[in-house]
């Protein structure tokens, strides 16, 4: 079972699901790794947004998670350096009320996560 799905509550349902880029297997860190490393980064991460909260999860020994509702938010920034923008992956930064900010790497389609959030207004 995903861990995000033993924290959706009654009704909630994932409005967006990324992942991280595949770039992540063609770093040093996977060579010396034969490719285990970047697959259980591959397999332990998870970027969530549901029609209440944002909720994202890393690692695997050492968990990193952010669960935060979408009323909370001030903003998704991304950035994107040149390689990013052709190849289509960046850093999505969440800034929440009190100044609350995490950053997030090489995820596939930040621009794409960034609409998901600003398009759960409309809904």
């Amino acid at each position: 079972m995903r861990y995000v799905n033993s924290f959706l509550i009654a009704g909630e349902e994932v409005i967006y699901r990324a992942k991280l880029h595949w770039k992540i297997y063609f770093t040093p860190q996977a060579l010396l790794s034969l490719w285990l490393l970047p697959l259980i980064k591959q397999s332990t991460s998870e970027f969530v947004i549901t029609g209440k909260c944002i909720i994202i999860k890393t690692g695997f020994i050492s968990r990193n998670t952010l669960e935060m509702n979408l009323t909370k938010i001030e903003s998704v920034n991304v950035d994107q350096g040149i390689l990013g923008r052709i190849l289509g992956y960046g850093t999505i930064t969440i800034i929440g009320t009190g100044g609350t900010k995490e950053s997030f790497h090489d995820i596939s389609s930040p621009l794409l996560f960034r609409r998901k959030f600003q398009e759960r207004d409309i809904m």
